[in-house]
């Protein structure tokens, strides 16, 4: 009853976007960690899947090894969906075969995207394409409009609640992180929260403390002048 993309770029950065007709899917269905990778579980949810699937990751574990161990030890993986994008190397998906039509998976070098319970296979055919089409966008951009995308295609064939934007940095905690829990046009509110988080958010939030800078920035001056930097290199369209 769900479906999502999780994806990298070329700036070392990995996200996820995920939309369903159930309330609050970015609440239980994603997981990420800096350097590590993210997670989603999709259709009869199964939440220890993320903070297990990192963990795996973390040991060295491929995703196709961390989507076998952890499926074959589930006595519902038939009714679950899982995909997993490491922070390097391919991605791997689970679809049960009891996951209710139409449901599936695509895996790219660069993106997976999962489904369950859509209107059609062009829900995630559409939701990858347009990923690739906004090549050289910011990560946070490439996949709101794929998730759009997906929706325009018939979505969740139930209707539209929720959806939920994410992106990880190399740091513990997620550069963006940003929820519809519900509401009736869910993809324009993320879009409207993405957007505000532009305004100031995203650029007081580089000046958080680090794994390189543990203090993070500590002068408001020099907060208030990155912020200031932010909005003018900001493009229109970003």
């Amino acid at each position: 009853m769900t479906w999502s993309i999780l994806a990298r770029d070329d700036t070392g950065r990995v996200g996820v976007a995920i939309a369903s007709r159930f309330f609050a899917v970015g609440g239980l269905c994603v997981a990420s960690r800096g350097g590590v990778g993210i997670v989603a579980t999709q259709a009869l949810c199964n939440p220890t899947y993320g903070p297990s699937a990192l963990a795996l990751l973390a040991t060295g574990r491929s995703a196709a090894e961390v989507v076998r161990e952890l499926t074959a030890a589930d006595g519902g993986a038939s009714q679950r969906q899982l995909h997993v994008l490491p922070w390097n190397g391919p991605a791997a998906a689970h679809t049960g075969a009891d996951c209710i039509d139409w449901c599936g998976h695509l895996l790219h070098d660069d993106c997976s995207v999962a489904g369950n319970m859509l209107a059609s296979e062009s829900v995630i055919t559409e939701t990858a394409r347009i990923f690739h089409a906004t090549a050289g966008r910011p990560l946070a951009v490439r996949l709101l409009r794929a998730l759009q995308a997906g929706d325009a295609a018939g979505g969740d064939k139930r209707g539209r609640q929720s959806a939920a934007l994410r992106v990880q940095h190399g740091e513990d905690y997620p550069e963006l992180d940003l929820r519809v829990d519900d509401n009736e046009q869910p993809f324009l509110e993320l879009e409207r929260l993405h957007a505000k988080s532009l305004e100031r958010f995203q650029a007081f939030a580089s000046c958080l403390p680090t794994r390189a800078r543990p203090d993070g920035v500590l002068d408001r001056t020099e907060i208030e002048a990155e912020i200031d930097r932010f909005l003018k290199q900001r493009s229109p369209t970003a």
